[in-house]
């Protein structure tokens, strides 16, 4: 092991509040958006276990805008 390997820098670790259970999970998904009137919206994340069960979307990236 050489001493960049130990001292390097530290990897970026994602950390989400399920919507389900209410549990911190290191690997959220997200399967809600919810839009906001004065700022950006807000993203709902769930466990891996959740995520199947309630399904994916709608995220930012599915909504139309009809302007």
């Amino acid at each position: 092991m050489t001493r960049e390997g130990i001292a390097g820098p530290i990897p970026d670790v994602r950390v989400g509040l399920c919507i389900r259970c209410r549990t911190l999970t290191t690997a959220p998904v997200a399967v809600r958006w919810i839009e906001s009137d004065g700022g950006p919206g807000t993203i709902l994340y769930a466990c891996p276990k959740h995520a199947a069960q309630l399904g994916a979307g709608p995220t930012p990236d599915d909504v139309i805008r009809t302007r």
